[in-house]
């Protein structure tokens, strides 16, 4: 499972903090690429520090407000990096 989001202080992620998050990010999208028996990892693996600075430090969201008016959207058009996508907002 990957650290809490709440951990963090958005704007004030700490770089360590942020590359533990991305390496069990890492780990998260090769397990789910194995257990599933089929996926692109590269492109998965290519967009997790990104992922990881977005969701850990600088966007607007709430896991337990999803509806929130004010919560930030992120549209992902890289279909190859829909594990990332799952991992990080497991």
């Amino acid at each position: 499972m990957l650290q809490d989001k709440s951990q963090m202080d958005k704007g004030n992620a700490d770089i360590e903090q942020l590359e533990k998050i991305t390496h069990e990010l890492r780990m998260s999208i090769i397990d789910m690429i194995y257990t599933a028996g089929s996926g692109h990892c590269g492109g998965s693996l290519s967009i997790c520090e990104i992922l990881s600075v977005l969701y850990h430090a600088e966007l607007n969201v709430d896991a337990d407000n999803p509806n929130h008016p004010d919560r930030d959207r992120v549209v992902l058009s890289k279909g190859h990096a829909a594990p990332a996508l799952y991992a990080i907002l497991q």
